[in-house]
Parts: structure tokens; sequence; C-alpha cells
């Protein structure tokens, strides 16, 4: 038998609340092979990352990968790990307070923003339970992935998705999809160049590098590809660069099928062979640096380039908590709410908690502990 979970003795004459669920990737709890092996054997499982037949890819991930990669990204992990922890989840929960911040100033009502990681601690589940202790009956999901793709931000809607239907009460929900093209957001990453320019010079070439997918994705009609080019074009526009000055490419990918060209690492070491000098890198498909920006990219292939005759390397930070993205993420998330009551600048706390007091009071007439 199926059971909704719903909240022992619920208090009816709760406020409700406006809940943003911002999400990202995850990762490990900590830079051992142990954890990273539960991190990558919840990460690789998902179907919407490795499309395989389930029998058949359970025996090559715990027959083969789980034996062999995590001792091997542990140590990348161990690279970058901080007195804070993981970079990505230290970022992330910067990213939280800054929007819970912003967010407050801006809406009228009640509002609570919550992180839910898709992969590891805290989780999606979690960050779905926050809210729902809080009393958000609305709830916005913005998964931070500028560029939609079905193994990022359809793989979000499917964690949300498979709490929510355990749920009795289900919120009224709202999700972003992408904010590739967005102005603001490509505001934010041309300033972000402009100032690594101002601070380090600027380098003779400019790549874009975007966390790679199989190309059978977009033979298939995933619109990521395209959506990476846009954001690229945009930003390069506003920079006003050569077409000559600039390339997007693709890193990190996995296994031996072709994924999207050009890949990064390639580009990195034709341009050295070919007399390039010096290269600045940006991942505008990373919100908040990770183990693909600051060991791939900053670390494993600065050295490709030199190696490959290139002399200076200069990697640009992802946009993290810098002020113009998180006042970007603050208007994302007003013009996907508007119309929810909290939102509403002239929203009356008196009003809304006679409302509330009145539902109580109806609620203890059928029984209800309070």
């Amino acid at each position: 038998m199926t059971v909704y979970h719903g909240e022992a003795e619920y208090s009816h004459g709760t406020l409700p609340v406006t809940g943003i669920l911002i999400t990202n990737l995850g990762t490990p709890d900590a830079p051992t092979a142990q954890a990273v092996r539960r991190y990558l054997g919840e990460f690789l499982w998902d179907p919407r990352i490795v499309e395989i037949p389930r029998p058949l890819w359970w025996l090559i991930l715990h027959g083969v990968i789980l034996r062999i990669r995590p001792k091997r990204s542990a140590h990348a992990y161990q690279k970058i790990w901080t007195d804070e922890g993981s970079p990505m989840l230290a970022i992330s929960r910067k990213q939280a307070a800054a929007l819970q911040h912003l967010l407050e100033q801006q809406f009228g009502g009640p509002v609570k923003v919550a992180l839910g990681m898709r992969y590891g601690t805290p989780s999606i589940a979690d960050g779905l339970a926050e809210l729902r202790t809080a009393n958000a009956r609305r709830i916005l999901v913005l998964p931070l992935y500028p560029q939609y793709a079905a193994s990022t931000t359809a793989s979000t809607f499917d964690a949300v998705a498979n709490v929510l239907k355990t749920w009795r009460w289900i919120p009224e929900l709202r999700m972003i999809s992408h904010y590739h093209d967005d102005p603001a957001y490509i505001n934010a990453l041309a300033a972000s160049i402009r100032e690594s320019w101002e601070k380090h010079g600027q380098a003779e070439r400019l790549l874009f590098s975007f966390h790679g997918i199989p190309k059978r994705c977009l033979l298939a009609g995933d619109p990521y590809h395209c959506e990476c080019h846009k954001t690229v074009r945009l930003v390069a526009e506003q920079l006003q660069l050569p077409a000559d000055r600039w390339q997007l490419a693709f890193q990190s990918r996995f296994g031996r099928e072709e994924w999207l060209k050009p890949y990064t690492d390639k580009t990195l070491e034709a341009w050295g062979r070919a007399g390039v000098k010096s290269v600045d890198i940006v991942c505008p498909g990373f919100s908040a640096d990770c183990l693909e920006t600051l060991e791939e990219m900053a670390m494993l292939n600065r050295g490709v380039f030199l190696e490959a005759g290139g002399e200076k390397y200069h990697y640009i930070p992802a946009l993290n908590n810098r002020d113009d993205h998180m006042q970007f993420l603050a208007g994302l998330v007003k013009k996907h709410t508007q119309g929810w009551p909290e939102t509403d600048a002239e929203w009356n706390a008196t009003q809304h908690a006679k409302e509330a007091e009145t539902s109580r009071h109806h609620a203890l007439e059928m029984g209800a502990a309070r």
C-alpha cells in the first residue's frame, strides 16, 4: 500500500512561505576513496547520466568502474579540498545565503531558500524537507545549470518528482529550465572576463570550455549544444572579440563513444603547437567552481597547453557568489515567482495572519491537535 507522508500534528495556523530550492550536481563528503565511491555510485547509476540497460551497466559499474575510479578521483579531490570542505558545497552554501538575503529585501512576504544537491549531501530530498518544515506552499526549483541538458536539469526534475510524489500536500511547483541567454547572466560573465583582463592582462586567445555530453544526445534533440553556442556568441559580442580570438570547446568526456567536439584538451594542444603563447579559460556552464574547473581546467589542461608550447595559461573563476551573479539570480527568481502572494511588496502580514488563524480554528473544530 502506498503511503503519502504528511506532518505529525501539523499546525494549520502556520503562515505559508514561498520556497526556493537551488540545486547543483553535488560532491563527495570527503576526498577519500570510500566517500568518492559512494558519490560515484549514486551519480553513475542515474539513467539520465548513463543510458545503458541497467543489468549490463550494473556489471560494468560495480565490476570495473567503482573498483578503479574512486581512488583516482579521490586524489584529484584532495588537490582542491579546502578548510571549508568541498569547494562546490562551500560556494553553494554562500550562494544560498546571499540569495536568501536579497530575496528577503525584495519580497513582501516570507521566503525560504534551501540547498539540495542532485548527488551526495545535502540531497534534493533534504532541501525539500527543509522547505516543507518552513511551510513552503509554493516552491520554485532553480537548478544552477545555465544551459539545459537532460543529464543535469532533467535529472533534477526526476529527483524533485520522486520526492514530491510521496507527499500528501503537494506544493505549487515551478522550475527554471535554463537561463543561458539571459542578459544579466551574459553581463555577469562578460564583467568577470573584463575584470580578469584588467588584473592579469588579456591573452591571445579566450577558450570557452563547457562540460561535454555524448554526441548522440545532440542528435536525439538535447538543446545543450545549441545553448552553449548561444551563450558564447552573446558574450563574445559583448566583449567585441574578433572571431579568431576565441573558441568554444567541450571537456570532461568519458568512455569510448564520440562526444561533442571540439575537445578542450585537443584544442589547447593544437593551439600550443601552432604557436599560441597565452590563453584565458572560462567555463560558463559552471555556476560554482568544482572539480571540473579547479582540477581539470586550472591544473590538468594547463599542463596540456604548456607542454605543447604555450607559455601563459590563466583560468577565470566561475561566477560563484559574485555580487552581479547573485543579483541576477535574485532577479531570475523574482521573474519566475510572479503572482505568488509572498512576492508582492504590498503583502499584508496582519491579513495573512488572520486568515491562518481562521484556518487553525476550523481545523481544531474538526479535531486537529493544533
